[in-house]
């Protein structure tokens, strides 16, 4: 995964995958603009914007098994290399989430 900003907000594609067969596959169940897209090089993380100093909020993230959009949070920890991803429908409390390290 790689973030990037833009225009103020964060976004974040699949850069690589540990799995091989992701080198040809599409998504094929999105249902936006990304659909039949290729998985490496998917735009996943959009628009999300800072809300205080350690939590981003107000974009979304795609599940690109399912092709759902969620509503997401990130919260950075230790210093830059932990984030906290959740994503959810509705309100915060009714979802899930990942701990995404960087790789150094």
């Amino acid at each position: 995964m790689r973030l990037y900003e833009e225009g103020g907000a964060i976004f974040g594609k699949i850069e690589e995958s540990f799995d091989p067969k992701d080198a040809t596959d599409v998504c094929d169940k999105c249902t936006d603009d990304r659909k039949n897209k290729p998985i490496i090089g998917l735009l996943i993380l959009k628009n999300m914007r800072r809300q205080t100093p350690t939590e981003y909020g107000g974009g979304e993230i795609l599940d690109p098994d399912t092709g759902s959009i969620y509503r997401c949070k990130i919260t950075v920890g230790d210093g830059g290399k932990k984030l906290t991803v959740r994503g959810f429908v509705g309100i915060s409390m009714l979802g899930r989430s990942q701990v995404w390290l960087r790789d150094e």
